[in-house]
């Protein structure tokens, strides 16, 4: 049955304190998904550093560092399991300095939880994480308003905050916003209804998360299949002939018969079978890794994309892209790197600061060209050869790109193809 469940993935973000690690604890723990040399293990390090009861936070902690500092520096991935549906939950830093970690959390994410401490209201890191879920397309966003016991439960003091954010959020573009008053460390409203907030009608947290609607949170129109490698088994003499193409199908659904065109080549065949480790399927769709069979033998290799003849991708080699920058080197005038889009790899050169996002007001700044660590901005990008690219709005899978430095091999910057 559980095979059968949708998988829901979602990312945490705040500021500092707001209680992230801590949700993430009482999701866990309440909904009974902790193994018992883990609780063992919590409980334990909780005595030895003094606390009444089980500190939650440590379920998700897991670097050194953030244990002795007591916060989230690293992205921590945790999964479970309810009997509605699996998730698997993205825990990201709420520092400043690791801003960019929450974009690599957030980026594959069905819903993002933001969360604001009842105390302080909506603050800079809050409305910097929440333009971020704007900008990465994240369908669903679920503010938590947390430490509610903090304001002794109060009503005004929730929909102060609710007025705050959606003043500031009324810029963005986000579809569907929640608000849930909650308690993380008293588990008010978490995994089950507080007894404490009789005002609050909604439901608590965590059938919120087993009730989103998400299917239609994924592109099944635009039919794109990167290839990945050439599949040419050798061994086997009856399968000599065997020449399939694989890769992750990234949006689309794709079925045996259909006629298809390779870019950037731009021939025709149609689909002969496709296939999987299980055996041949009358179908695939996102996020399905398959073989595509062809009727005809087409050159085709890494980096090509496999699409509807009525439906392509655009092929640019000029690209405008709001861009994340995730390294604390500063971008370097008109430098060469390696841009990878979908299996496609090329070089590529920042051309313009086209301007830069100030995150507290949402203002462009088209003055300031010059890109540090954390920095958003709309840039223009030229590629050696053309991508086959469609707008980030459209289809996540293929508007999205990431630049590596040459020399180091790092990930310097996210970007999203506008």
């Amino acid at each position: 049955m559980l095979d059968n469940n949708q998988l829901l993935r979602f990312t945490t973000a705040g500021s500092v304190d707001d209680g992230k690690s801590t949700l993430i604890g009482r999701l866990l723990y309440d909904s009974k998904s902790i193994f018992e040399d883990q609780l063992e293990a919590v409980e334990n390090t909780s005595k030895r550093k003094g606390h009444e009861g089980v500190d939650l936070a440590l379920f998700t902690d897991g670097l050194r560092d953030e244990r002795e500092q007591g916060i989230t520096i690293d992205v921590a991935y945790r999964y479970f399991t309810t009997p509605k549906r699996k998730f698997i939950i993205a825990d990201t830093p709420g520092h400043i300095q690791y801003t960019r970690n929450m974009v690599t959390g957030a980026s594959t994410a069905n819903a993002a939880i933001i969360l604001v401490d009842a105390r302080h209201g909506v603050i800079e890191q809050t409305k910097r994480h929440s333009f971020i879920a704007s900008l990465l397309q994240i369908p669903h966003v679920i503010v938590c308003i947390n430490k509610m016991d903090l304001v002794d439960y109060s009503e005004e003091a929730f929909i102060k905050v609710i007025e705050k954010y959606e003043e500031f959020s009324s810029k963005m573009l986000v579809k569907d916003v929640r608000f849930i008053p909650i308690s993380a460390l008293n588990g008010d409203n978490v995994v089950n209804r507080s007894t404490n907030m009789d005002w609050y009608q909604g439901a608590p947290l965590l059938h919120t998360l087993e009730t989103l609607h998400i299917s239609s949170d994924y592109n099944k129109v635009d039919a794109r299949f990167p290839v990945q490698t050439i599949l040419r088994p050798q061994s086997d003499d009856s399968n000599r002939d065997y020449r399939g193409y694989a890769g992750r199908v990234a949006s689309g659904i794709f079925r045996p018969g259909d006629e298809v065109t390779i870019m950037p080549s731009g021939f025709n065949s149609r689909i002969k079978s496709i296939d999987t480790f299980e055996g041949s399927v009358e179908q695939a769709f996102a996020p399905m890794s398959v073989s595509i069979v062809l009727e005809d033998d087409i050159d085709i290799s890494r980096g090509d994309m496999i699409v509807r003849p009525n439906n392509k991708p655009e092929a640019l080699q000029d690209i405008e892209v709001m861009l994340c920058w995730l390294h604390n080197k500063p971008a370097r005038p008109r430098a060469k790197y390696s841009i990878r889009h979908t299996t496609n790899e090329q070089t590529a050169m920042i051309q313009e600061v086209i301007y830069k996002i100030d995150i507290d007001s949402l203002e462009r700044n088209h003055e300031d060209k010059e890109l540090g660590m954390n920095d958003i901005c709309k840039v223009k990008i030229r590629t050696t050869k053309p991508l086959m690219i469609d707008s980030y709005r459209e289809n996540r899978a293929t508007g999205s790109i990431i630049l590596i430095d040459n020399t180091t091999n790092e990930t310097v910057a996210a970007g999203m193809i506008v």
